[in-house]
């Protein structure tokens, strides 16, 4: 999974390398080639008979635009290739599950892996680039998306499954002083354990509430300021290796932190986290607290509920949007019922009964943070499945308008660019059935 990211490296011995074509001075290798068509495999994409003949063009093209990036003198400058190379391995080091995992499978240190692949990381992002530059400014007009639309055969329009929007006003379930409070003393007393010798990895392993570094004896591996929320990261910073810190308390909880390593603007922390508890009287307060908003959006005609998300939900990614949730897929606000199902059964479980401009009674909610509390929920709308037309579907309709156009200003773009290289593909495509004449006329 980690070679998805870095596209064009590979472990060493995976492919027989050989030159698949050149374009200009750059030159396409059996082993780019391969190992991008053996990820299409792994991820379970659809392999036709012409697939690798279709991935051979998708990187005649990106290696086409190498080549005019060098005649336009496009450059990325390093502090970008450093920060995109961070972000991935900031990735991929929380799949592995942490940084000794990651190294132990390239069997490379991560300054080495970090090398290895600043190069390809480099041209990707020229290749990105130049992308921009040639379709980035395409835009489309309502008039086209009406003519893209009718160009559509009735019988190839794609079938809309059901959608809806929900709102949401959340009442976060409030943690007891008296509580938190019982849970930094037991956090203390495991302080204290550590402070008199006993091993911190095993206590993590054996109270630490968080699970994804509990199992690793509380080790969340090499992090940067960036990777931690502040409270945490402000403490982990100033440690020294091996010194272990105060209670420190986040929105997750309390932690005791201990510095393993420090790599220059990273450090390899450990913690142990204890969350204070939502008691059954903090949920009936919640509750009591939902019902009374409740009752102020069905008796006050002026106070809707959109003002209502804004004035009284907990929830910050939707209470300023009118409560509306957003799809995590899509980004916009709508989703399909099996998406719902999916992402929050709870709620799918709510909705499914509910009329449009339908508002729910008070419903328990499992929060993002972790937290507990209620919800009143609002269905704001629903369509029924259908066939895409303009008046539900005009956003769906115009990106795939404005994809075609784009395509098309790429399809230009080759064919008026590609004669000014020197371009030659190895004779075992000659089968191939591409989209432009990739070789350069004897």
């Amino acid at each position: 999974m980690f070679l998805c990211l870095f596209s064009n490296g590979q472990k060493d011995g995976d492919v027989l390398d050989g030159v698949v074509a050149v374009i200009g001075e750059e030159l396409l290798l059996k082993s780019t080639l391969e190992t991008r068509y053996s990820q299409m495999i792994s991820q379970g994409m659809v392999v036709g008979p012409n697939a690798k003949c279709q991935l051979l063009e998708e990187l005649l093209f990106s290696k086409l635009l190498l080549a005019q990036s060098k005649i336009d003198s496009v450059q990325i400058g390093d502090q970008q290739v450093e920060a995109e190379i961070n972000r991935r391995l900031r990735y991929f080091i929380s799949q592995f599950g942490s940084q000794d995992r990651l190294e132990e499978f390239y069997d490379k240190s991560l300054l080495e892996i970090k090398e290895e692949f600043r190069s390809d990381v480099r041209e990707q992002m020229v290749i990105q680039q130049m992308q921009a530059t040639v379709s980035g400014d395409v835009r489309i007009t309502p008039k086209e998306v009406r003519e893209f639309y009718k160009e559509i055969p009735e019988d190839s329009l794609p079938f809309i499954n059901a959608e809806i929007q929900v709102a949401q006003i959340v009442c976060k379930a409030p943690v007891s002083d008296a509580e938190k409070e019982k849970t930094k003393k037991k956090l203390e007393t495991i302080r204290d354990r550590v402070l008199k010798g006993e091993d911190f990895g095993t206590l993590a392993f054996l109270y630490s509430e968080d699970p994804g570094s509990a199992k690793e004896n509380g080790d969340l591996g090499f992090v940067s300021r960036g990777d931690l929320v502040p409270e945490f990261a402000g403490v982990a910073f100033k440690l020294e290796v091996n010194e272990v810190s105060d209670i420190v308390e986040t929105k997750f909880g309390f932690h005791v932190i201990k510095a393993l390593e420090k790599k220059g603007q990273q450090v390899r922390a450990a913690h142990i986290l204890m969350i204070p508890k939502v008691q059954p009287v903090d949920m009936i307060k919640a509750k009591v607290f939902a019902d009374s908003i409740r009752k102020l959006i069905t008796t006050v005609d002026t106070l809707k509920f959109e003002s209502a998300a804004k004035l009284y939900s907990d929830d910050k990614a939707s209470k300023y949007n009118g409560g509306l949730v957003t799809n995590q897929y899509s980004g916009g606000t709508r989703f399909e019922m099996d998406q719902i199902s999916q992402i929050d059964p709870g709620l799918f479980i709510v909705v499914e009964k509910m009329e449009v401009n339908e508002m729910s009674e008070p419903e328990v909610a499992q929060l993002q943070d972790g937290g507990k509390g209620y919800r009143l929920v609002k269905l704001v709308d629903y369509r029924s499945p259908h066939r895409a037309n303009l008046k539900d579907d005009y956003q769906r309709i115009s990106d795939a308008a404005l994809n075609e156009k784009r395509q098309e200003t790429v399809e230009k773009w080759i064919e008026s660019t590609k004669n000014d290289f020197f371009i030659r593909v190895d004779g075992s495509f000659n089968s191939c059935k591409l989209r432009h004449q990739w070789k350069t006329n004897p």
